[in-house]
């Protein structure tokens, strides 16, 4: 099945949907606007079911098929922007400074409500369709606050895919993989306590300032002398402040960066390995420092049978020789990897063509992948469930 003909004639009205969403772009968990205009067009296609508030303010529709009774699977969009400004001159840029679609929720959310429109007016499958437009992706965690409001018992979704574009993919193409595909997003900021005093009098002070440049290239070994060389680990120091005058030896310097891994153990060898560079580096030299480790987004895991199905349903789409079942991870995070912790599933990328990377302040939804994306959501559901 290439792309459907129905999908290519919905491209017009599904880029219009997303040229507004993009221009009014909503942050986190306050993305009131963009839900109330997903709701309004559910609405308008006939949805069974449409509730709201769902981890705060996402939106659930359920779409009931004409084929009998069957399982529910669930197609998830997230809808939030990012605090940026956008770069782009387009006609339909941002109109909010500081807040732009610079990582394409605004065409993921057109796609999927592309998708919906086709399926409420066919109904050509058995069972049900969940579509779920999920708030705060970008750091919120949306994803695991629609699970802990029981969307899966209350839909009775019983698996659960999502889709990302990927900037550098041609357009048109697909990939994904079994296993982790995406990194877990841990953040650790490290407070040094040493003693104040005169630069010129080095030898009366405690100097955090050296001490936390030993504590940065200290960490750097995490992932060259303790990891095992095949496995991604990523430790990155992203801010060092410390000092306020070109004469003093501060008392405190203060450390932040983020950890990602492929693996549980992994993140847990990470975790215990900050903590005993920081505390040993800091008792060698008469400090102290303190570590605080928050654990964000765990690895977003691929179910193996699910990963077939979506491979099964791009390689319809878009044919054998443009879809990539065997992708190389990213260690960037994904906040759908709470809801492949709650339910079999799977996550796929899609080409964006030759764009502007994510978030970038030029970076733009590619509008032409639109008619790939809502075809490959409406194969992928229609084989799932029996059409």
């Amino acid at each position: 099945m290439p792309i459907l003909n129905r999908a290519a004639e919905l491209q017009d009205e599904v880029t219009a949907w997303r040229r507004h969403i993009h221009s009014r772009p909503e942050l986190l968990f306050a993305v009131e606007n963009t839900a109330s205009f997903v709701e309004n067009k559910l609405r308008e296609f006939g949805v069974d079911e449409i509730v709201t508030g769902i981890g705060r303010t996402g939106v659930v529709g359920l779409i009931r098929g004409r084929l009998g009774d069957g399982t529910t699977i669930g197609l998830r969009a997230d809808m939030d922007a990012l605090p940026m400004t956008e770069s782009t001159g387009k006609p339909y840029a941002s109109t909010t400074p500081g807040k732009m679609h610079a990582c394409g929720h605004d065409g993921h959310t057109a796609m999927l409500l592309g998708a919906a429109k086709y399926l409420a007016e066919t109904r050509n499958f058995k069972g049900a369709v969940a579509v779920i437009f999920q708030p705060a992706e970008e750091g919120g965690g949306g994803g695991n606050e629609m699970v802990k409001d029981g969307m899966m018992e209350r839909f009775g979704i019983s698996e659960v895919y999502g889709l990302h574009n990927m900037p550098g993919m041609p357009l048109g193409h697909f990939a994904s993989r079994v296993g982790p595909i995406m990194a877990s997003t841990d953040e650790f900021s490290i407070t040094i306590e040493g003693r104040g005093g005169h630069a010129a009098q080095p030898h009366k002070t405690i100097d955090p300032i050296v001490l936390g440049a030993q504590i940065v290239t200290a960490l750097q070994t995490i992932a060259s002398r303790t990891a095992d060389p095949l496995s991604a680990v990523v430790v990155s120091v992203t801010k060092f402040n410390a000092g306020f005058a070109h004469n003093v030896i501060p008392e405190q310097a203060l450390l932040a960066g983020t950890v990602r891994t492929l693996m549980a153990e992994n993140r847990d060898m990470a975790e215990r390995r900050i903590n005993e560079i920081c505390t040993h580096l800091a008792a060698a030299y008469g400090a102290t420092a303190r570590v605080r480790y928050a654990r964000n987004y765990p690895v977003t895991v691929n179910h193996a049978t699910e990963t077939g199905h979506v491979l099964e349903a791009a390689t319809d789409v878009a044919g054998a020789a443009q879809v990539v079942g065997n992708v190389d991870p990213m260690m960037g995070g994904e906040d759908f990897s709470y809801m492949l912790l709650a339910r079999p599933g799977a996550f796929v990328f899609m080409g964006n063509g030759d764009s502007a990377g994510l978030h970038n302040p030029g970076y733009d939804f590619n509008d032409e992948a639109i008619p790939h994306g809502i075809s490959y959501w409406v194969r992928l559901a229609e084989s799932r469930l029996g059409a």
